[in-house]
């Protein structure tokens, strides 16, 4: 019986068994991909894995020290703005629920439309002032020259 359990594992292993074959076939072809090819693909591949690892031990670490130093920055900046920005709102709350303010601001804005209208009736008055002496002297001018042309024809 050990010998048809060992028979029938051999069997099957070969049947199914695929790896020695896929590794033969793996082998032909990276050999004739290598002879066709020249090798080009892998030296191309070599330089841009020097690039990379070029870049990973240069570039990378002045990149990130960079990052880091200017979102540090930013950051305080940002937390700045956002602090004056909640202080600004926070003040504009608390104008407008304050009923006092309010009846203040009311009060400036009757002033002012009052101070207005006195500053529209004393430009008038300015104006008819205006008109009335340009009239004086105008008559004034008028009988001047009437006066200098009855002495003028002696």
């Amino acid at each position: 019986m050990d010998k048809i359990t060992k028979d029938v594992g051999d069997i099957q292993s070969r049947l199914l068994d695929h790896r020695p074959v896929l590794q033969g076939e793996i082998r032909y072809f990276v050999r004739e991909f290598e002879e066709k090819r020249g090798f080009r693909e892998c030296r191309l591949l070599e330089n841009l894995n020097k690039m990379v690892a070029e870049t990973n031990e240069q570039v990378l670490p002045k990149c990130k020290e960079c990052m880091q130093d200017n979102l540090c920055d930013i950051f305080t900046r940002l937390e700045a703005a956002n602090h004056m920005t909640q202080r600004i709102q926070q003040r504009e709350l608390e104008a407008q629920s304050s009923t006092r303010l309010q009846e203040y601001m009311e009060r400036r804005r009757e002033d002012w439309e009052e101070f207005l209208k006195e500053q529209t009736r004393l430009k008038e008055e300015v104006d008819e002032e205006h008109a009335k002496a340009v009239g004086r002297l105008s008559t004034q001018y008028s009988e001047m020259k009437k006066d200098l042309a009855k002495f003028s024809h002696f």
